[in-house]
């Protein structure tokens, strides 16, 4: 009861902080974090069981990373494996280096000197990756390297975390116990290339066939909080193992079914762990020394910033990348909390230093969102520099993937008699498309024929961005269910304004709400079949072929004038709400 009450709390504080947020253009994270500091122990003491509210945010950077996983490319990491990997190691190393320097100059003992600087070397996976995804910029080449570089972090923390003991002077038998997890790990990943090259693509085939939806959540959960137990229980990060479940998923056709699925769950409870970091800060000691705080939290940024951007340029980025890529790795991460956890338990940091850290930190992730928005306006204030071409350009050609590669293009939501028809047009036609049907056998057999169909419910946002919905020019639904056909409408006239929509319905009565939500044209079967059955009945009587066309042609005419009356306010509307600048003459 007591939980249910601290979560009532917490939700209906969000609700309130989020509202006035949102009106005053500050993005919900920041929302969050000032949620946690005002029902924390420190602000109002509204929420008492902050251990099952930090247990919530753990499974929230678990979901979060199980996400990421799914959209992470392989393939892209191996081809940017220069910058990633030897630049994920050199701002780790060289942030630990600099901040050792830098905790001697102030007397600080060696041990407690490179403590601190794994802690600074960190940054939050969480909020950039979010504020990320929410941009639209993963796929960027900013995006890709700091993911890597965040990747790479995430991994090295395992290292940090055994290496902590020995700082404390508890260094006896550390070599063992490191070996172990060394080869528990290559074991784990072993068993991941094997799970995502045969097992779990049959696994999601078999339950896709089922056709239920609750069915396939149930599996893909069950995938993350397996692996990520495997590798919590064998002394790995359950982060990891959340992101290698991803890995998993993605080599399969469901992936984006999968990420659909998850993403409301992960959105839910990565909230929580926003809120759980704002319940650390202690306001009083930030009130004793908001000099102090303030100094650090512009030092870390700062030495960062620098840092990470300056690595990203001399590995051969373009300046504006590195500007990027500095800036979204300028706060401390999630991961560092742990470690300050644990200095503090193993006394390698005082009292004092450990609020020091925290409040810093938190200050960093609550400013991450805003400079990662005004990063764009730094990048271009540098550029108007007199710069050297190479500097400017950099040398490193760096891939950038944007959606799925086409543009102009066709989607047909069903492959129905429908859905057929209208891809054998368009075939002929040479017209470029793409199908979402959710039927695995069909889009298993059809991508055999060279089809360029993809397996998804077309219900989700994630499944119709992949098909590229931001590009098309026109999207033909042609499917049976009414309750999604509405769905799939408002979708996608959410994602874009310009998409000619073309929605197949079987009755007449079904129109108005198409319409409403934003469809362009509405194909009633029901109309259409009473048309075809007049036309064969006046066929039998003889009338003659040129009278019966014009018949139709009337009836058609005068028929769907009367229903584009539905849409008219329909369209008046979606201009009224474009936005401004907004090309709304596409054809």
């Amino acid at each position: 009861m007591a939980v249910l009450n601290d979560i009532l709390i917490i939700l209906a504080l969000s609700l309130v902080v989020f509202v006035v947020f949102s009106r005053l253009k500050i993005p919900a994270i920041v929302g969050f974090i000032i949620t946690g500091i005002m029902s924390g122990p420190f602000g109002f003491a509204l929420v008492k069981s902050i251990s099952d509210v930090e247990k919530l945010a753990e499974i929230g950077v678990m979901f979060l990373l199980f996400t990421i996983g799914i959209e992470f490319s392989l393939k892209k990491m191996f081809q940017m494996k220069r910058l990633v990997l030897l630049g994920g190691a050199l701002q780790v190393s060289i942030t630990v280096i600099t901040t050792f320097f830098l905790c001697r100059v102030l007397g600080q003992p060696a041990g407690r000197s490179v403590f601190i600087g794994f802690i600074v070397s960190l940054s939050s996976t969480a909020i950039v990756l979010k504020t990320m995804q929410e941009r639209g910029e993963l796929d960027s080449p900013h995006g890709v390297i700091t993911l890597g570089i965040l990747i790479f972090q995430d991994i090295i923390v395992v290292g940090m975390l055994l290496v902590t003991p020995l700082l404390s002077g508890a260094s006896a038998g550390i070599g063992k116990p490191f070996l172990m997890v060394l080869l528990k790990g290559i074991v784990i990943i072993s068993l991941v290339i094997v799970s995502a090259r045969w097992i779990v693509p049959r696994m999601l085939y078999l339950v896709a066939r089922t056709k239920s939806r609750e069915l396939f959540l149930l599996s893909v959960i069950l995938i993350c909080l397996a692996i990520a137990w495997v590798t919590a229980s064998q002394g790995l990060s359950f982060a990891l193992g959340a992101f290698l479940a991803g890995l998993i998923v993605s080599g399969s056709e469901y992936k984006r079914q999968a990420l659909g699925d998850i993403i409301p769950f992960r959105d839910v409870f990565i909230s929580f762990f926003f809120i759980s970091v704002g319940m650390l800060m202690d306001i009083g000691y930030f009130i004793r020394h908001p000099v102090l705080i303030l100094a650090a939290f512009l030092g870390f940024m700062i030495m960062k910033a620098v840092i990470a951007g300056g690595i990203t340029s001399l590995l051969g980025a373009p300046i504006r990348t590195s500007i990027l890529v500095g800036i979204a790795l300028s706060q401390i991460g999630e991961f560092s909390f742990l470690l300050l956890k644990t200095g503090l338990d193993r006394a390698i940091l005082t009292n004092g230093l450990y609020n020091l850290f925290l409040s810093a930190s938190v200050l960093t992730m609550m400013a991450t969102s805003f400079m990662i928005s005004l990063s764009p306006f730094f990048a271009e204030s540098v550029l108007s520099l007199s710069l050297s071409r190479k500097l400017r350009d950099g040398h490193y050609r760096i891939p950038d993937s944007g959606a799925p590669g086409k543009k102009d293009h066709l989607i047909i939501i069903g492959y129905g008699i429908n859905g057929r028809n209208v891809a054998l047009a368009a075939k002929e036609s040479g017209i470029p498309y793409v199908i979402i049907e959710m039927n695995p056998d069909v889009v298993i057999g059809e991508q055999k024929k060279g089809e360029q169909i993809l397996y998804g419910d077309a219900t989700h946002e994630a499944v119709i961005g992949h098909a590229g919905v931001h590009a098309a020019r026109v999207v033909v639904v042609a499917i049976n269910d009414p309750a999604a056909a509405r769905r799939i409408t408002e979708i996608i006239r959410k994602i874009s304004i310009n998409v000619y929509l073309i929605v197949r319905t079987r009755y007449i009565k079904e129109m108005e709400s198409l319409y409403r939500l934003g469809a362009d044209e509405v194909i009633p079967e029901e109309f259409e079949t009473s048309i075809e059955i007049f036309s064969r009945v006046l066929g039998r009587y003889l009338i003659p072929k040129d009278s019966i066309e014009q018949l139709v042609t009337r009836i058609r005419s005068d028929g769907y004038e009367m229903f584009r009356s539905f849409s008219d306010g329909a369209h008046a509307s979606r201009k009224k709400k474009a936005p401004p600048g907004h090309d709304s003459g596409k054809s």
